[in-house]
């Protein structure tokens, strides 16, 4: 069994901020989504994973993963020059995949029990390809499944403007070598793009065996803004532990905290779960719940929560910053003359004055 991880797209539900960061290396509590899946993927003992890469953020996702050392695994990188759908991503990993079965993984998706049962499911009853499903309350933005009363898959649709069913397809995929087969015969849909659900289509068309399954905790698709708070929250809930390995000078710190080694904490309040990184300072303000804190991190009589906060950014003077997202080297300083609730999605090196 190898690994696929798809590392390519443009990001653009992300922008400002992906226009200079791969949307798979945006931390969630301070750790790359795409280290999360990679974990998922060494507790599969999946020990050859080949990454798909774009021109534009691909040197990144290099730097950050390497040879795969980190987690006992060997990577082939695997370059997209477009964003021509999924199914076109396992067309030119085709000579990485040779005749092996293989989970596919979207790289800006996360799983909390991983794939180790899904794959367990797939070799013991020798299916085809498994696809995991979830009830969504957005079926329009993912494709569809739909059902018969016995469960098993009738159709699939892409992104569908009238859905069908709230089933939606999770963004992980076992697929045995049958699939290259149908993948060769795939014409671009309405989107130009060779999708991956008119593939597992062909499959069942062929008469093979494609199962569904539904995944019982939580699937965390982080494309977007919102999804990617909501992504931090649910794995500071789920993850995050006390922890203290900074300097703590006068402050409280309630609940569930993580502080890295060389952050300073001085005359503050930090509500946990939250997570603060190495080397940075936070002086006389009030941090979470709810709240990532990046490396290197500057905050000054703020008040942060429920938000991300990349390395390396400053924010004095802030009252309060909620349900935001920011970015890298970004400064952000208030206005003393008027106080009031932010909400923020800051590119890198941005500087922003209140």
């Amino acid at each position: 069994m190898k690994g696929l991880v798809l590392c390519g797209g443009r990001g653009t539900r992300l922008r400002p901020l992906t226009y200079t960061f791969a949307k798979q290396l945006i931390p969630v509590a301070n750790r790359p989504i795409l280290s999360y899946v990679f974990d998922h993927l060494a507790a599969a003992r999946i020990k050859e994973v080949g990454v798909i890469i774009s021109p534009e953020t691909g040197p990144a996702v290099q730097e950050f993963l390497g040879d795969g050392a980190n987690w006992n695994t060997k990577i082939c990188y695997i370059l997209q020059n477009e964003p021509l759908g999924l199914a076109h991503a396992v067309k030119i990993a085709r000579e990485f995949l040779g005749d092996e079965p293989f989970v596919m993984y979207l790289g800006d998706n996360l799983l909390q029990d991983g794939i180790t049962s899904a794959l367990n499911t797939f070799f013991a009853e020798n299916v085809d390809a498994l696809i995991m499903l979830k009830p969504v309350q957005n079926p329009s933005a993912f494709g569809v499944a739909v059902l018969s009363e016995k469960g098993d898959i009738v159709r699939l649709v892409e992104k569908p403007k009238n859905p069908p069913s709230n089933l939606a397809l999770v963004g992980v995929y076992l697929f045995s070598p049958k699939i290259h087969s149908v993948i060769e015969t795939l014409r671009p849909s309405a989107r130009n793009e060779l999708e991956i659900t008119d593939a597992i289509q062909a499959l069942i068309e062929q008469g093979a065996r494609v199962k569904p399954i539904m995944i019982e905790g939580w699937w965390l698709d982080t494309g977007k803004k919102d999804d990617l708070l909501d992504a931090n929250h649910i794995v500071l809930n789920t993850y995050c532990p006390r922890a203290i390995a900074g300097t703590v000078a006068q402050s409280e710190l309630i609940g569930n905290v993580s502080i890295a080694p060389d952050a300073k904490i001085v005359d503050s309040k930090i509500y946990g779960p939250t997570v603060i990184g190495a080397g940075a300072v936070v002086e006389t303000s009030t941090i979470g719940p709810y709240a990532s804190i990046g490396n290197n991190c500057t905050i000054r009589n703020s008040h942060i929560e429920g938000s991300v906060v990349l390395e390396k950014s400053t924010i004095i003077g802030v009252n309060r910053i909620t349900r935001s997202l920011i970015g890298r080297q970004v400064k952000v300083r208030a206005n003393p003359e008027k106080e009031h609730d932010l909400r923020l999605l800051l590119s890198d090196s941005s500087e922003v004055e209140l």
